[in-house]
């Protein structure tokens, strides 16, 4: 993973608090663990049926039989606990969950996220992420700013197929952490080297700059 992605992940688990119950979605946001203290105090919720994922592991290390939902070789914790699918999704859906960290083809100013289905191309379903974005108390996304041919990914309104309407919070990306708010994209801070002007030059949207320099992660 780059250096730039790692910081984006390292920032983004500083936004997991103590006692919290919270989903990490498939792809960049499973790496969160593994930037999280062995000791942290939280409950790491995966769809396919654990609560309390440890650190990922190499294959060496791992239990073959021990995967998230996205299929990464996770560990267990004190306390862990495995339970069927229905049971987990009643986890989701009954609204226990105080925080979910999702990946994102697109986000709209108006917190709408697209990040199932690109036309044209293999997706095996919406998944457990229509609910995961409908019923977590919290919603914030991970993805890079832009896509591989440099198209912004924060746009003002979604053209991929949505996954769920008006739900993500806060979103952090390789070059900054923006929030969602009644006026749009609001940016609170940037990435080690990045301005304000290169992220706004990268967004699809209005973007709402802070008065002053914005901290950097």
């Amino acid at each position: 993973m780059s250096d730039a992605k790692d910081r984006m992940v390292a920032r983004a688990a500083r936004e997991i608090t103590p006692g919290m119950v919270v989903n990490l979605g498939i792809g960049l946001p499973t790496k969160v663990v593994n930037h999280l203290a062995a000791d942290f105090p939280v409950c790491l919720h995966t769809e396919n049926g654990l609560t309390g994922v440890g650190p990922i592991l190499p294959p060496e290390q791992a239990d073959r039989n021990l995967i998230d939902a996205g299929g990464a070789y996770v560990s267990t914790v004190p306390g862990s606990a495995f339970f069927d699918s229905a049971t987990s999704f009643a986890i989701v859906r009954s609204g226990r969950l105080d925080l979910t960290m999702l990946g994102a083809f697109e986000v709209s100013a108006m917190g709408d996220l697209a990040n199932w289905k690109i036309p044209g191309k293999f997706s095996p379903g919406a998944g457990g992420g229509i609910e995961l974005a409908q019923k977590a108390r919290r919603v914030v996304v991970l993805t890079t700013h832009t896509d591989r041919a440099g198209n912004p990914k924060l746009k003002q309104t979604c053209s991929l197929p949505l996954t769920a309407r008006g739900c993500v919070s806060r979103i952090f990306t390789d070059m900054a952490v923006i929030d969602l708010t009644a006026e749009g994209f609001v940016l609170l801070e940037t990435a080690e080297g990045v301005s304000a002007t290169d992220v706004a030059e990268a967004t699809g949207a209005p973007l709402v700059l802070p008065d002053t320099p914005p901290p950097t992660f």
